[in-house]
């Protein structure tokens, strides 16, 4: 006899219940636990909903025990193992935005990028806990590229005034309608290709897991996660970064 559970359909957030049998084992759907009532519409705490809790939790934990550890660092004594993993990620965060923007640049963008690339990164590999990826939710990703969006346009409007208007008529008046395009499907690209690539690695291993004997999926998975969540999350994350980085470096020109 099959039970109701209510599914989010993937990057369309429109709740529909649906039918499952409760033998099956494949999920990979987006499921609605808590039904709120706000302003006289029905608001559903789901699976995206908790597992970004969760993911912010840690980032925040964490921040607060290297804000502990640096405040009450020696500068005359060795540092340990956990304060030499906090420089390494500042520095190589650091030098990230810095060889994508320029030394002048990154010291006024390296916070936002810096906080972008570690939440990604965190939501992209929180497949490993056995959580559902809050990235492979269109309505995580297209909300932070549009954040990219607004910084392009404002960055441009800023630095190159008039020259912002200008360029969508060049090099020719004809290319103004493809100028235009382009210039309004940066957030659709960056988030999409965000969402499919961590939607497809979430699709495989629940289907994995749902299909395979449990016996097989002690050992087996390990490599795909290897390279769904660790390698294909880490890759994304960069992608994502530097593409926000390039974009708004180029909305900069060289006014700077």
């Amino acid at each position: 006899m099959g039970i109701r559970v209510l599914a989010i359909s993937q990057g369309l957030g429109n709740a529909m219940p649906v039918y499952a049998d409760s033998s099956a084992q494949v999920d990979f759907f987006i499921h609605g636990y808590t039904k709120l009532r706000f302003m006289g519409q029905d608001v559903y705490l789901t699976t995206t909903h908790i597992s970004m809790i969760i993911v912010i939790l840690a980032i925040l934990v964490f921040a607060l025990f290297a804000n502990r550890a640096i405040r009450k660092a020696d500068p005359n004594e060795v540092p340990g193992p956990f304060l030499n993993a906090i420089e390494l990620i500042v520095e190589m965060l650091d030098k990230m935005v810095a060889g994508s923007m320029g030394s002048k640049n990154a010291l006024k963008f390296r916070n936002y990028v810096s906080a972008l690339f570690i939440f990604i990164l965190v939501c992209n590999l929180s497949g490993l806990l056995g959580l559902r990826a809050p990235t492979a939710d269109y309505g995580v990703t297209f909300p932070l590229a549009l954040i990219t969006w607004f910084m392009i346009q404002f960055n441009g409007f800023k630095y190159q005034k008039f020259g912002k208007i200008k360029g969508l008529f060049e090099p020719v008046f004809l290319f103004f309608p493809m100028n235009l395009i382009s210039e309004f499907s940066t957030p659709i690209s960056m988030s999409l290709r965000l969402f499919g690539n961590i939607l497809s690695g979430t699709v495989m291993m629940g289907l994995l897991y749902g299909l395979l004997p449990k016996v097989l999926t002690l050992v087996w998975p390990a490599a795909l996660h290897a390279y769904l969540d660790v390698f294909s999350g880490c890759i994304q994350t960069y992608v994502f970064c530097m593409l926000t980085m390039c974009f708004v470096a180029d909305a900069i020109g060289e006014t700077e």
